[in-house]
């Protein structure tokens, strides 16, 4: 149980207009709290300023009340504010245009708005709600078209700052540095002022966000309701084995399914998490078969709201939350953002969502006010999970890591780099702002490959055609693949190309509103993949091998016969099929299939163990045949991937492995687990910063497992390509007690 808290308020401040005041009051919000008024008055004073308090806190009346107030009492300022998805900007858009203060022109402007709805929002706006992939692929690349817009900028807001991590974080740094420097053309100096999670140090991520000295404000004096937070391991399965004759729970997403259900029928308002877009679909399709024997109109109220859907789609079902037709609803994190969803009676959480900050936020969606609120964390069958239902003051007790970003990995300076000479010629003295030294490097390539051109007076753009639409910002690249169905040509959704082999390869059963297509041709030149609809009892997962290559090693400590490393890798990979599974996790078969081998350059951490200290039956020894090697280090490496997010501000999918007996390059047995981003995301060196207290939670996951020889919940990957095997489970806890030891008794030689 999380006691409640009383609130503590604060007068308005003195500079705010009686309009404004009226307006917001008029909102229900009587008196402001006093973290509310202490970030506004930072921003009045033009202090940028981070605002780090907890869901339903109210960080959005902390930019409210300075931009509000400058934007009515100077007719030409105007104010950008920038969210990660178009759900929470329509959100913010909506309860500032609720307040109908004269003066305020608030538009909508992202990928969805029509042509003369921009050209309106260019030329008259003051309050634009967008997201850094509009700002960067229409507002900066044609910044000569908004310079009414720029001329007048006072405030730049950044909402829900700390979802900007890894590469898309990365991005957004670069793109905010520009940004700062197109605005500084026209002669404005914004204000910025983000608003995040609870989160650690939020000035020093603010600062590497923005590049800006920013002032922090921490201290949540918000009321809040108390919470009930259950943790449940849904029971492993007698009747049914998963791969290799494994045992298998009960899923996350059919227990949240039940558990949904349970609160629809007694009227609960709810919202369910979970981790991917086909989880959400199948969970909502689940609790509407339990509702319909229970009432035939309750199935109606339950609905899935997932990116992916048509912005016609999602709008839809936005305004049907809001207005409480639906009671049940099955999200991915789309919904996990400052959406204010007044009224919600519970969270059911399938699954980690990756990391602390987005476990509070969703969790935050429920009691909102001072309601008190029901919380449940169902634990997916993966080492992480299992992990932390076992050891609960690992979530409930731990504080909020700090997010993680590179703005100077050149995957990222270089693109970003070159949209930036395109918008204005760079010059020397503004390469501090960008990284120094590293984006030197950076523009030297860029030369060196023709994409630059360097006069003493700066690097310029050589082209005619600018470089913004080739440039994603997600991490994800910015080419699209889309889901067409062959029948009518109906496109169903997108997915990034990158993801294509292992989301839509031929055979995948993609979900879409809850009805479901089986995938029949992938045409990775044309962009195209082309479904039919079908309706198969089984699910789909795919299964790739991977083989690494170390280029460079930047860090190396050797404890004895125990070498940890950090450097950079060449990984390739390559889909090679993919299983059919029953919702109960029993295995149907696996599917072979032919795709092309892709090649990624990144970062890793690995540590590398001598065959003496394998075999060794001595004390530190981990006294293993050499049979029982490669499966001891495989299942270490499975479970190590699942823990590492534990430490890092990442998921499972956002990183990848390795492990050999005798890899060519280190010349030993070692396990490799590397960034699945091109140039790495900073995942491994939080690793390999963690590496004793990621490897000893790893060991602990393992050995808390009540299953005999290994599982899902323990060192079963769902992405081996190698089909678990072979894996040993008592060899991985051998390994890494012996890594443990090693590291814990010894000072790097």
């Amino acid at each position: 149980m999380l006691p409640a808290r009383p609130p503590r308020h604060q007068d308005w401040p003195e500079w705010a207009p009686d309009d404004v005041v009226s307006a917001l009051r008029e909102s229900d919000v009587a008196r402001p709290w006093a973290h509310q008024v202490e970030a506004a008055e930072h921003a009045w004073q033009g202090r940028h300023v981070v605002i780090s308090t907890g869901t339903a806190s109210g960080k959005s009346l902390g930019y409210q009340l300075p931009v509000l107030t400058t934007l009515t009492t100077r007719s030409r300022s105007t104010a950008l504010y920038l969210s990660p998805t178009k759900a929470l900007a329509n959100d913010q858009l909506r309860s500032v245009t609720d307040l109908g203060l004269r003066g305020v022109r608030a538009v909508a402007c992202d990928g969805d708005t029509p042509m003369p709805e921009r050209d309106w929002a260019r030329d008259h706006a003051n309050l634009i709600f967008s997201n850094p992939d509009m700002l960067h692929h229409a507002m900066l690349s044609a910044h000569q078209r908004w310079a009414r817009f720029f001329r007048q900028l006072d405030y730049v807001v950044v909402d829900e700052c700390h979802s900007y991590r890894g590469v898309f974080g990365s991005h957004v740094a670069v793109l905010l540095r520009r940004l700062r420097r197109v605005a500084a053309y026209y002669g404005a100096t914004p204000t910025f002022v983000l608003a995040s999670a609870t989160t650690a140090d939020p000035a020093t991520f603010a600062q590497r966000l923005t590049g800006a000295d920013c002032a922090a404000v921490t201290e949540d004096c918000s009321g809040r309701g108390a919470r009930t937070v259950v943790l449940w391991e849904p029971p492993l399965l007698t009747a049914i084995t998963g791969e290799n004759g494994a045992p298998v729970r009960r899923s996350a997403g059919a227990e949240a399914s039940r558990i949904l259900a349970d609160l629809v029928i007694e009227g609960a308002r709810s919202l369910a998490f979970v981790t991917s877009r086909r989880g959400a679909e199948l969970t909502a399709a689940g609790t509407r078969r339990v509702l319909a024997d229970v009432d035939p109109d309750l199935p109606e109220r339950v609905a899935a709201y997932r990116a992916g859907f048509l912005p016609e789609e999602r709008r839809a079902l936005e305004a049907k939350l809001l207005s409480g037709e639906l009671l049940g609803v099955a999200s991915t994190n789309a919904l996990e953002l400052g959406i204010d969803i007044a009224g919600l009676d519970a969270v059911v959480l399938a699954g980690y969502p990756g990391t602390l900050a987005s476990f509070w936020q969703q969790a935050g969606r429920a009691g909102r006010s001072t309601k008190d609120a029901l919380v449940v964390f169902v634990a997916r069958d993966n080492p992480l999970d299992t992990y932390l239902v076992h050891h609960p003051d690992a979530m409930l007790d731990r504080p909020v890591e700090a997010a993680v970003l590179d703005p100077a990995n050149p995957y990222v300076l270089g693109p970003q780099l070159a949209c930036a000479a395109a918008e204005l010629p760079l010059r020397a003295e503004e390469l501090a702002n960008f990284g120094g030294d590293a984006a030197r490097e950076v523009l030297a390539t860029l030369v060196d490959d023709k994409v630059l051109r360097r006069r003493t007076s700066g690097w310029y753009w050589t082209s005619r055609q600018r470089p913004h639409a080739q440039v994603g910002i997600r991490g994800g690249g910015n080419d699209q693949m889309m889901i067409v169905e062959a029948e009518t040509s109906r496109i169903l959704g997108t997915v990034d190309i990158a993801a294509a082999c292992a989301t839509v390869h031929p055979g995948a059963v993609y979900l879409h509103q809850g009805a479901s297509f089986v995938v029949d041709d992938l045409d990775l030149d044309a962009g195209v993949a082309l479904v039919h609809a079908e309706n198969p009892e089984w699910n789909t997962s795919a299964r790739d091998v991977t083989d690494i290559e170390v280029l460079a090693t930047t860090s190396r400590e050797v404890f004895g016969d125990v070498t940890v490393c950090l450097g950079r890798v060449a990984v390739t990979s390559q889909v090679v099929g993919y299983l059919r599974r029953l919702p109960s996790g029993e295995v149907i078969d696996q599917v072979p299939l032919d795709l092309p081998e892709r090649t990624l350059h990144t970062s890793a951490v690995w540590y590398t163990v001598s065959d003496d200290l394998l075999r060794g039956r001595e004390p530190g020894g981990a006294g293993l045949t050499a049979a029982r090697i490669p499966g001891s280090l495989h299942a270490a490496e499975h479970a190590a991937i699942g823990l590492l997010p534990l430490f890092a501000t990442c998921d499972r999918w956002d990183i990848g492995g390795v492990s050999t007996a005798l890899h060519a390059d280190t010349g030993e047995a070692t396990v490799f687990v590397h960034d699945g981003h091109p140039g790495g995301a900073g995942f491994a060196d939080r690793g390999h910063a963690a590496l004793v207290p990621w490897l000893a939670a790893t060991r602990e996951a393992i050995a808390s497992c009540e299953c005999p020889a290994g599982c899902p919940s323990c060192v079963q990957s769902p992405k081996c390509g190698n089909g678990n095997e072979p894996l040993d489970k008592a060899g991985a806890v051998a390994v890494l007690d012996t890594v443990l030891g090693a590291v814990r008794a010894g000072v790097p030689a």
